[in-house]
């Protein structure tokens, strides 16, 4: 090893990667098959760098010691498992104005199954999408949070349902302009409480002068039921222009929006997945029914001068 690193054989990286890869063989296959492995390693140093060689490393017993390799790969893999199950964690850290700091390692099974969720809502929705990467992650684990909740199978909480609260004053969300305050105690501004009353439970409750509960209506869903079945068989997905987001990835949005004497119906409802609801909410656009009854989009002035309605074709096209 010191005439191959003074011959320049190999730098200082790679004889550190060298060393501690042999160990391992002496370990695992005795000192015949370690020395076989220094001259395999010394040969492969001068085509890879050092964090290649690493990774070849791991592959060594199959050139030197081929009748243990089976053997030491099942070991390590079982060492590699147990090592994510003990380090396994997942921290939250709530900020003061109601965000969370999510870090933490996930084992390898949970990892799979989280990638396999989020990856498919990671790409980009049109070429109208501006969000970066990282927003685009957390817009995807949000979509997967609210498909989760809908299907009403998560474990109850404190006797409810698993579900996000709002309450908010029906005359202020009327006029557009009360905020929300979740059951976590952060407040939400009056878009996103409209943008929420969109597709949501609405549990009507009188307070007396004094904030007194009076008395609690019955809790009834603005869209499901037939009705979001008609909105799937019409829309078959995000009706946004573009967009490829299927049926179970989306909400109902209002058209007209309900606290505004909009009807619960067909023709005042489009589906819509959660980043169109809030680019709908929070944007320019404004959606209407054609005269044919499918969604079109009319674009802001600054996007499109002439204001042409856009329809989403990809759905069509299926």
């Amino acid at each position: 090893m010191r005439d191959a690193l003074a011959g320049g054989a190999v730098d200082v990286e790679q004889v550190r990667v060298i060393a501690d890869t042999v160990e391992i063989v002496h370990a695992t296959a005795g000192t015949e098959a370690a020395d076989k492995a220094v001259g395999v390693l010394v040969e492969w140093a001068a085509q890879f760098d050092a964090a290649l060689l690493r990774k070849l490393g791991t592959r060594i017993l199959d050139h030197v010691a081929p009748d243990l390799a089976d053997a030491a790969a099942e070991a390590a893999l079982r060492a590699q498992e147990s090592r994510a199950v003990r380090d396994r964690h997942l921290t939250i850290n709530e900020q003061t104005d109601g965000r969370l700091r999510l870090s933490g390692i996930l084992d390898t099974e949970t990892a799979a199954a989280l990638r396999a969720a989020i990856d498919p809502l990671t790409s980009p929705t049109g070429l109208d999408d501006a969000r970066t990467p990282g927003q685009r992650r957390h817009d995807a684990l949000a979509d997967v949070c609210r498909l989760a909740l809908r299907t009403g199978e998560l474990p109850g909480n404190g006797g409810d349902l698993a579900q996000v609260v709002v309450t908010t004053s029906y005359d202020e969300l009327t006029r557009q302009l009360g905020t929300g305050v979740l059951d976590i105690g952060p407040h939400l501004t009056p878009e996103a409480v409209r943008r929420l009353a969109c597709d949501a439970s609405i549990l009507p409750a009188a307070l007396g002068s004094t904030g007194q509960v009076l008395d609690v209506g019955r809790q009834r869903r603005l869209i499901s039921g037939p009705l979001r079945r008609a909105l799937v068989l019409r829309d078959r997905g995000c009706a946004f222009p573009g967009c490829d987001r299927p049926p179970r990835w989306c909400e109902g949005h209002h058209i007209r929006h309900w606290a505004d004497s909009g009807d619960t119906s067909l023709d005042n409802a489009v589906l819509l997945c959660g980043h169109h609801h809030r680019h709908l909410h929070h944007g320019d656009w404004a959606v209407r029914l054609g005269g044919d009854g499918h969604p079109e989009f009319v674009p802001p002035a600054w996007l499109d001068p002439d204001q042409l309605p856009r329809r989403n074709h990809y759905h069509r096209r299926r």
